[in-house]
């Protein structure tokens, strides 16, 4: 295995690069690896030679087109319209666009950069930052968009703080797994919930108790909560609001539920339109992607309060299996893309 080495100057870039690309949407066989051309920075932007990619369930999302929503919110109405996948980035700045400010050439940075997936991304500046010296590049690839939503979930939506109760649904994957850790850097004691095969890795993100759905549901019992971060999607809102103190607050992160037009963003919109009728508070989280968020999430990684799960790490080549892997449920934690490495 050898290292493909970086470029020293912006004229030493080649002209083509590997990609996954997915030019329709679909399943994950519509992901294929192509030669493509390297892309050019614009202003504001900065070029990124990828050291790896993170993959969660926003990857599969934008390669299926579903919902059906996010089509018209301008992801690409009958086919994708960006050609490479892949949402999470982390590597070295080799070029930069002009405006550019915050980054040069040589920076290891991470954060958002649709079309990671690939040898080379382009991203602009204010959605990445630098990467936490304490992290790998593969670690690193696997906080921006399941980390910063969590931490956004965690304090600004749930306005969690210490000696709260929190009940974590889904505290196993990308975003409940950091959604836990976030929650008891705060101070709160954390309840996880996940299936059998994770409770473990739960356990070790900091959760005072762990509860398998399997055997137990999480809303039958008699304990109560001040807040509830939801990122299963699976649970009624009313089962929900139900183990909520009589003002908790309920944070609903995606959902896989749904119908193919709105999928879980529908049982979110009626969350919180019902939310000013009802003494507890039902918000929703949405995606965000700025730099701040990842500047918020540094110090928490640098103290060893957040570290993330990397279960696996797959090569390019494989990135369908990896977005395969997520889809199915089967990951603990994360899972990322290599790309600056090779096997020749």
């Amino acid at each position: 295995m050898s290292t493909t080495p970086l470029p020293s100057t912006p004229s030493a870039l080649p002209a083509t690069m590997r990609a996954i690309t997915q030019p329709s949407y679909g399943d994950v066989d519509v992901l294929r690896e192509a030669s493509v051309a390297v892309p050019e920075p614009g202003d504001g932007e900065v070029l990124v030679r990828v050291a790896a990619a993170g993959v969660d369930r926003g990857t599969w999302h934008c390669m299926s087109g579903r919902p059906y929503l996010m089509r018209l919110m301008g992801f690409g109405l009958l086919r994708p319209r960006r050609l490479v996948a892949g949402l999470d980035v982390a590597g070295t700045v080799v070029a930069v666009g002009g405006g550019v400010t915050r980054f040069a050439v040589g920076d290891e940075v991470y954060g958002f950069s649709h079309g990671s997936f690939a040898d080379y991304a382009v991203a602009p500046e204010e959605k990445l930052a630098a990467k936490p010296a304490s992290l790998s590049f593969a670690q690193a690839a696997a906080l921006p968009v399941s980390g910063v939503t969590a931490l956004h979930a965690v304090l600004d939506q749930g306005r969690v703080t210490a000696g709260q109760r929190v009940l974590v649904v889904g505290a196993s994957g990308g975003v409940g797994s950091y959604a836990v850790q976030v929650a008891v850097a705060a101070g709160a004691q954390v309840v996880g919930v996940c299936s059998t095969a994770k409770v473990e890795l739960v356990r070790s993100l900091g959760a005072e108790r762990v509860i398998d759905y399997t055997r137990e549901d999480p809303t039958a019992g008699t304990d109560r909560y001040d807040v509830v971060i939801d990122v299963g999607g699976n649970t009624r809102v009313s089962r929900l609001r139900s183990v909520l103190t009589p003002t908790g607050t309920l944070v609903l992160v995606g959902g896989e539920t749904g119908g193919r037009w709105t999928g879980g963003f529908g049982r979110s919109l009626r969350a919180a339109a019902r939310s000013p009728f009802v003494r507890q508070r039902l918000v929703m989280q949405l995606p965000s992607e700025h730099f701040s968020g990842l500047e918020r999430l540094t110090p928490l990684v640098e103290d060893g309060s957040v570290t993330p799960s990397v279960e696996r790490t797959y090569p390019l080549a494989q990135a369908s299996e990896a977005v395969a892997a997520v889809a199915a449920g089967r990951v603990r934690g994360k899972v990322v893309v290599s790309v600056g490495q090779r096997t020749e």
